[in-house]
């Protein structure tokens, strides 16, 4: 068997983990943490955010 491997074309993206990034540089790209779920008029009423 020979120790060699042939690839013709790169691996996909997904396989290749994405460099970490600061917190500070991905607020500033994404903009900040938002909740998952966005409180209901009745808790914004009261002022329960």
């Amino acid at each position: 068997m020979s120790a060699y491997t042939f690839r013709s074309s790169p691996p996909d993206q997904w396989v290749n983990p994405r460099p970490t990034q600061d917190p500070a540089q991905r607020r500033a790209i994404h903009g900040p943490l938002q909740p998952m779920q966005q409180p209901g008029w009745i808790s914004r009423l009261l002022g329960h955010i």
